[in-house]
């Protein structure tokens, strides 16, 4: 899951978070004479394992797992990058975010190659092509098992968008969402007519956008492109100018306001990655069922924003154990399970044709049959966009509260300025 989205700052909780593992300790051990092994596991967020972890328990009664699971993903994995550089309190198997997954390849030395310690029966062909090849380092070797994926469409308000005079039947929404040009056209014509914004977070706008393109902030040289890669800075002009317009709720995503947002029906799109609608749903509350409605029209064809890694550090005392753990949560039975329990969209090849997903429907955006809008829209993706080391951090730390800025009164180029300034001291 994107978990990028989930990116903002916990000091509290990690502050809880690193003592509670200081106390219990990061990798698994054998539990004294019982001949248990015990084993953690890293999470943030939900991933759906609650009771999958269960199940792996009663399928091997010599295993004994504590799952470690924080709130957001941006404490999570700062937190990882400090456990990996002091060599120890990692769990032995650890979740990483795709967008953060760039900030450990220069690190692979610290992980297991799943290849050689995971199950034999555990190959590329269980996942989409793209996804398999996400989760290696430089060198091939394989360091993540993939999860889910985030495959992009636009979440809109259906009562909303009547009230202005605009469409809602799916034709019509399809060719509104079809581009970047006819979103943001439609986008106008909503705040002309109603004096509300269209859209909720510039950010989530900005990052679907800058996920799109062929590269992204870095190369696969791991050079930095913000200045030399025109895509970047047309993404922030048209953002920039929609915020000008008014199109912008002003909302930093997830946090209370955002979500408040959601009740009051303060905005009228948002994007949903698959990972969002169980977001949406939570923040809306049941009042607002039936007013959602979700399409497989994204514009410019959609992308890929959200998605994670299952790793094995190389501090778990127990590796072999870890892998199998993360091999069988990466299976698709459970992955399908996981989309099930929280609408994490799967990436694994099965699924994508499984009936259970196919036929899943959702209530709340009636009654449309997510598991086929989503498995249509992954099918949209040919190949993830380079994360290079740093990528996560320029997207959390620098774009966002420049836009946040921008949102403020501050003008555009300045702001713009701000961005290349900031990414120019991660990416040194």
């Amino acid at each position: 899951m994107r978990h990028l989205h989930k990116g903002v700052s916990l000091a509290i909780g990690l502050a809880v978070l690193g003592a509670s593992l200081a106390a219990c300790g990061g990798g698994g051990s054998s539990s004294g004479d019982s001949g248990q092994i015990e084993l953690t596991i890293g999470t943030f967020t939900e991933f759906g394992y609650e009771s999958l972890l269960t199940e792996y328990q009663q399928l091997h009664p010599n295993i004994k797992i504590t799952h470690h699971k924080t709130g957001e993903g941006g404490p999570y994995h700062q937190n990882l990058i400090t456990k990996l550089a002091a060599g120890s309190g990692l769990e032995d198997v650890v979740a990483v975010e795709e967008g953060h997954f760039s900030d450990i390849i220069d690190k692979s030395s610290k992980f297991n190659d799943l290849t050689e310690i995971g199950p034999k029966d555990v190959t590329a062909d269980r996942w989409l092509s793209w996804k398999y090849d996400g989760g290696k380092d430089k060198d091939g070797k394989l360091i993540g098992y993939g999860t889910d994926i985030g495959p992009l469409a636009m979440c809109y308000r259906t009562d909303l968008l009547s009230a202005a005079g605009l469409p809602t039947d799916p034709a019509s929404v399809k060719a509104m969402f079809a581009s970047w040009d006819s979103y943001f056209a439609a986008g106008q014509q909503y705040v002309q007519k109603t004096g509300k914004p269209w859209f909720d977070a510039s950010s989530q706008l900005y990052n679907s956008m800058v996920n799109q393109l062929d590269t992204g902030y870095l190369d696969r040289n791991d050079q930095l492109t913000i200045e030399t890669n025109p895509g970047i800075k047309d993404a922030w002009t048209r953002i920039t100018t929609a915020i000008g317009q008014g199109q912008s709720a002003k909302l930093e995503a997830f946090g209370n306001e955002w979500k408040t947002g959601f009740q009051q029906g303060a905005f009228a799109t948002t994007v949903c990655p698959s990972w969002m609608l169980g977001v949406v749903k939570e923040d809306s509350g049941p009042e607002n069922a039936g007013k959602w409605a979700v399409t497989d029209s994204f514009p410019n064809g959609g992308g890929n924003w959200g998605g994670s890694y299952l790793t094995v550090p190389k501090q778990s005392q127990h590796p072999k154990e870890a892998a199998e753990l993360a091999a069988w949560l990466t299976a698709p039975e459970q992955q399908l399970k996981a989309f099930q329990a929280k609408g994490n969209f799967p990436s694994q090849v099965q699924d994508l044709t499984s009936p259970e997903l196919l036929n899943q429907t959702d209530a709340y955006f009636g009654d449309v049959k997510i598991g086929q809008l989503y498995a249509t829209q992954a099918q949209k993706v040919t190949k993830a966009q380079y994360k290079g080391p740093g990528d996560g951090q320029i997207q959390e730390n620098v774009t966002k509260p420049a836009l946040t800025a921008v949102e403020q009164g501050m003008p555009p180029d300045q702001a713009w300025q701000q961005v290349v300034d900031g990414a120019k001291k991660i990416v040194k």
